[in-house]
């Protein structure tokens, strides 16, 4: 009688130990045997002790953080470089058949592709095509890792540090980028109050007695404003040549 209860609870510690459960977000990969069998859908799924094997596979979207990789740029410059990769399995059976550990393989790949990637390039391009540098890592990663059932979604170049000296020489440089600008600034603004006063000049010349009334603005704000000086007005006909010639040769006969 007890070799029978003992019997019947052994059956049904094996059968119980069959009895799987698949979460949504993965898949199953069965080996029986050693050789693959088939792929199980999401849900309660039973195996074979002992005869078959089920490997779940995480099919929800992951990231591997590249750690920070010393790079020599195209114009010899020493940078650090860290990026993240998002990516997912698209086949169960590849990511488990093809490659021994798909999440280290894809790791490493993608450091190779991020030390390539920034050699081949100089500083300059490095800091401003940021996210062009991201795609090209990305298209390399992704047709290599294609083929272990792994889709590689995005990648991300996070941190991008410079030597000391260097912050130095960019920071001296966009100071004198900014003072230039400045320089050009002001003499635009300069030639074109010239060129503004010029037309103005040009109009008043051709308007008859426009430059009189400019005149009498003029007196009218400087008189406006308090002042220790005495202001003394000639009329414009006393400002011909013949005028200033006979005041110049009565002041010699004085002498």
């Amino acid at each position: 009688m007890e070799l029978s209860i003992a019997i019947i609870v052994i059956v049904v510690l094996f059968i119980l130990s069959g009895i799987k459960v698949i979460n949504q977000y993965e898949r199953g990969v069965v080996l029986t045997l050693g050789k693959f069998t088939g792929i199980r859908a999401p849900g309660l799924r039973v195996v074979v002790p002992i005869f078959q094997r089920l490997i779940k596979v995480d099919t929800r979207v992951n990231t591997i953080d590249i750690p920070k990789q010393e790079v020599i740029t195209q114009d010899n410059v020493t940078v650090n470089v860290d990026a993240v990769v998002y990516f997912r399995v698209k086949d169960a059976e590849k990511a488990i058949l093809e490659v021994a550990n798909y999440v280290y393989a894809s790791s490493q790949f993608a450091q190779a592709a991020l030390r390539d990637v920034t050699g081949n390039i100089d500083l300059d391009s490095l800091l401003s095509k940021r996210d062009d540098v991201s795609q090209q890592i990305e298209n390399i990663v992704d047709s290599e890792t294609e083929k272990w059932g792994i889709d590689i979604e995005n990648v991300k170049i996070q941190n991008i540090e410079l030597p000391q000296d260097m912050k130095r020489a960019m920071a001296k440089q966009a100071e004198a980028e900014r003072e230039r600008r400045a320089v050009v600034i002001s003499a635009d603004g300069e030639r074109q109050a010239a060129q503004g006063i010029a037309d103005a000049a040009t109009t008043l010349a051709k308007s008859k007695g426009g430059m009189n009334i400019r005149t009498l603005q003029t007196l009218e704000k400087i008189s406006s404003e308090p002042s220790q000086k005495t202001l003394v007005v000639i009329p414009s006909d006393m400002t011909s040549s013949s005028l200033v010639q006979a005041i110049t040769m009565s002041e010699a006969g004085k002498k």
